[in-house]
């Protein structure tokens, strides 16, 4: 029976540690790039953009597809940079408990 208790309390702190790793993840702010910089977003760990950067040197009218592939390429630069912080810091969090590979937590 007190393993049982313990098993709670350990799923209740976790659990805990996950909500308070989610608020952190709102907060934390990424930065993917394309085209040499040109284009920058900025989101969230959790893929909230917050703010997209355009070169002005980019503001051709004939280029248009241009620029809107590299603000896709930025976004998903940022996108796989956040979703590496959330992964880095979920890590930190489950170190040394008995997770199957591959198993993810949020």
């Amino acid at each position: 029976m007190r393993d049982l208790m313990g098993i709670m309390k350990q799923a209740q702190a976790m659990q805990e540690k996950m909500a308070s790793l989610q608020d952190e993840l709102d907060t934390v702010e990424v930065t993917g790039a394309s085209g040499g910089g040109a284009v920058r977003v900025t989101m969230t760990a959790k893929g909230l953009v917050r703010g997209i950067q355009l070169d002005s040197a980019l503001m051709v009218a004939d280029e248009r597809e241009i620029l809107e592939d590299l603000i896709v390429a930025a976004v998903n630069d940022a996108r796989g940079k956040a979703e590496q912080v959330a992964a880095e810091r979920m890590a930190e969090l489950t170190k040394g408990l008995p997770i199957p590979p591959g198993m993810k937590l949020f």
